[in-house]
């Protein structure tokens, strides 16, 4: 352990974290930018916005990966289906958009 003040440690931590958190948004912003391609895609070839298949090979990859970083895979799985679900909700008004 470090004689170092708690207050400092735990100031320093809290930075690493905003940080962190900083980066996530930027990411998942990103992600969303790819997504709604893939939706505008899908809406012009009259695909369906959910791919199940697909899905269900994600979820099986990030379990392992969150095994892999130790970050509980249960955890995974509810952080993708929360953002899939919002990335549906994107495609199927990008294919409502389309068909007006």
């Amino acid at each position: 352990m470090t004689d170092a003040d708690p207050s400092t440690i735990l100031q320093g931590l809290r930075g690493s974290i905003d940080n962190i958190d900083a980066a996530l948004i930027f990411l998942l912003a990103e992600r969303f930018r790819c997504t709604k391609q893939v939706g505008v895609l899908k809406a012009q070839h009259g695909m369906p916005a959910s791919d199940p298949a697909r899905e269900e090979q994600q979820i099986a990859r990030l379990m392992r990966l969150a095994e892999d970083a130790d970050l509980d895979p249960a955890f995974a799985q509810k952080w993708f289906n929360f953002v899939v679900a919002e990335v549906i909700r994107h495609h199927r008004s990008a294919a409502a958009e389309a068909a007006d």
